[in-house]
């Protein structure tokens, strides 16, 4: 009688050990699952909406491209060699991929925020990096989005000629911009407490930066002490190397060395706000009490 009142208690002690220690993670390795659910659920989310998300930007854009080839391209303007409308269209469709990038990641958690449901984002088992590759995923998925729907309008547009000559620069650039505005945005809907200071970094930085970085001129226009102000600006190495793979030339410098040296300048910015951002996310700063 007393070994099987003894049964219960030592299968329930086994049972208990089986368990690890409060805090300790159960998932060891990627939570691949995990991981995708959260990259499906975000580009679900801005598809929902893709007449505002991917087809209203790429509208507006090839509004601008109208605009300033009929104010700037007349008479047969010719910038490095290429015709205005040309020049520009690269600039415009990067510009264009990076502010959505910027958009889509900065609402992520201010929206949270604001609706109460932010612990959707950190109750579920995932890492740091796992939560921070899902987010920026779907940014540039949005972002890649967005510039095939630019291009796609742009290539019908007279006068726009998007040959490309450097299939290398137009990826490694387009991703780089993407990636870059994404870990901003980011990092603004985690500061941000109300949709008043995304509209700040959005109007204040996001936007001066994108519109004086070379979209719609070369810097060598430019005064010597503005040249310096641009070339402290990263997002005229995404468009001017972006550009580059298309034109097969650019105003970062005269041989394709200098371009190659911007590439690698913003991959190494890229690597510097990712692990910021790391850092920050498992800090919990401004998302945990």
């Amino acid at each position: 009688m007393a070994d099987q009142q003894n049964i219960p208690a030592t299968s329930a002690r086994r049972s208990l050990a089986d368990f690890p220690a409060q805090g300790v993670p159960l998932i060891h390795r990627v939570n691949r699952l995990g991981l995708w659910t959260l990259y499906i659920k975000e580009v679900r989310r801005f598809l929902k909406v893709q007449t505002q998300t991917i087809w209203a930007p790429a509208i507006t854009t090839l509004m601008q491209l109208i605009i300033f080839t009929v104010a700037l391209g007349s008479a047969g303007r010719m910038v490095l060699g290429v015709p205005f409308a040309t020049f520009v269209a690269p600039g415009l469709i990067v510009m264009g991929m990076m502010n959505n990038a910027f958009a889509n990641a900065s609402f992520n958690f201010l929206a949270g925020k604001m609706q109460g449901t932010i612990i959707d984002y950190l109750m579920p088992p995932l890492s740091e990096i796992e939560l921070m590759v899902g987010l920026i995923g779907a940014a540039v998925t949005r972002a890649v989005l967005v510039g095939f729907a630019l291009a796609l309008a742009m290539a019908f547009y007279p006068g726009v000629s998007l040959h490309v000559a450097h299939w290398w620069a137009v990826i490694w650039f387009g991703m780089m911009g993407a990636i870059l505005l994404s870990f901003v945005g980011l990092l603004t809907s985690m500061w941000a407490e109300k949709f008043d200071h995304n509209a700040a970094i959005t109007n204040f930085i996001v936007t001066p930066l994108t519109m004086l970085s070379g979209t719609f001129y070369v810097i060598d226009n430019l005064a010597p002490a503005f040249q310096v102000v641009s070339r402290f600006n990263p997002i005229f190495y995404v468009i001017s190397g972006f550009r580059f793979g298309f034109l097969g030339q650019s105003d970062i410098g005269s041989t394709n060395l200098a371009v190659l040296h911007g590439a690698l300048g913003l991959g190494a910015l890229n690597l510097v706000l990712g692990t910021v951002t790391f850092l920050l996310l498992r800090s919990g700063w401004k998302l945990k009490s």
